[in-house]
């Protein structure tokens, strides 16, 4: 397999459902130090389209090209890794010197669901190196390597908004439908926000984060570039910020974007204060019903574990996710194809001690 790709700007990007792959994204990412790149590619096996490079420096003068969510394409899971080496090969004489590596965030759908059948619950991916080993098959120098982590979601409940309201809240568990009924009665009440509001619902994430433990991936400028990213002939919709409020405390609050037929829930926090008004429970009913206003076929709800483990960090989010009817898409997640060997352990290092954080992580 051969592959030819042409560099073009990122305005010229093809209409997509995936914000990461949009033109929307990559200028929100340049605001944060990103060079955002854009590409068209066509193989000799007649696969084409196009997809966004977002390329960070991160230490000693070394850089990481990063494609979240892309490219967006079927293929047959034995083709995977033989497409992506080919693929990677064409964007090396694209890339500076300084980038060490090349890390696809893709969008395929895990080919161990396909062994799934009958009822049988999800068994969770396999080992790390046993999915190296697939993805390899037909690559002509088994080049690519499982990352340690997926930077955006591999894992995610998305709900089905091509249904009525009254089938969508039908199919919630019922723990779910007594919530919402719940924080209705008590006057819980679910508002678009501001941007003014912006300060309070960051302060709410970082408080989140820390309940939860888990890295807030980035500053307040992080959440600032979303609204400050004009939205027009960016290939995004519209931005829905919302706040759940009972009088005037707030409850919790969401960030959802959508984009073309999708909406994104794309960061969400809650108070520690009244969680007993169920104040996301609310949020979400509401995102919801106003996304599919909109004409949007699905809600992305976003990163839960992958199967229902107790141990895994996301298992909260599981259990509360699951209750909205959705169902959950297993991704192949985060591959790195290694430019520069020393470069790239060096970047798995700084990974490993928690010093980088370049992805967008939903929940």
């Amino acid at each position: 397999m051969n592959i030819a790709v042409k560099q073009k700007k990122i305005q010229e990007l093809n209409p997509t459902d995936i914000l990461f792959q949009t033109a929307y994204w990559g200028h929100v990412k340049s605001r944060l130090g990103y060079k955002p790149v854009a590409f068209d590619f066509k193989s000799s096996t007649g696969q084409q389209g196009d997809f966004l490079v977002l390329i960070k420096t991160f230490g000693n003068g070394l850089a990481v090209a990063y494609v979240p969510q892309g490219p967006e394409l079927n293929l047959d899971p034995e083709k995977q890794g033989r497409f992506l080496e080919a693929l990677s090969q064409a964007l090396t004489g694209h890339m500076d010197p300084n980038v060490a590596l090349i890390r696809y965030d893709l969008p395929w759908e895990s080919p161990y669901t396909a062994y799934v059948r009958d009822g049988q619950a999800w068994p969770g991916h396999p080992d790390p190196r046993l999915r190296e080993l697939r993805m390899n098959i037909g690559t002509l120098t088994w080049p690519l390597r499982k990352a340690a982590m997926d930077l955006t979601v591999a894992d995610a409940v998305v709900v089905d908004l091509a249904r009525t309201e009254e089938a969508i809240f039908a199919a919630m568990k019922p723990k779910t439908r007594y919530n919402i009924r719940l924080a209705q009665r008590k006057g819980v009440s679910v508002f678009k926000a501001s941007v003014e509001m912006l300060p309070l619902f960051y302060n709410l994430y970082m408080h989140t984060a820390k309940r939860n433990s888990f890295n807030p991936g980035g500053t307040y400028r992080h959440f600032a570039a979303l609204f400050s990213t004009p939205v027009q002939n960016s290939g995004l919709t519209e931005i829905i910020f919302l706040l759940a409020a009972k009088d005037r405390d707030i409850l919790a609050g969401a960030i959802i974007l959508i984009v073309g037929r999708q909406a994104i829930y794309l960061y969400g926090a809650s108070s520690n204060k009244q969680r007993n008004l169920m104040g996301s429970y609310a949020m979400h009913w509401d995102a919801i019903k106003s996304v599919r206003a909109k004409g949007c076929l699905s809600y992305d709800m976003g990163a839960v574990s992958p199967v229902p483990d107790s141990s895994h960090p996301f298992y909260g989010m599981y259990r509360f996710k699951t209750g909205f009817s959705g169902e959950i898409v297993h991704r192949n997640g985060s591959w790195d194809y290694p430019l520069n060997m020393t470069g790239y352990k060096a970047f798995r290092n700084m990974e490993s001690l928690g010093k980088m954080c370049f992805g967008a992580n939903n929940g």
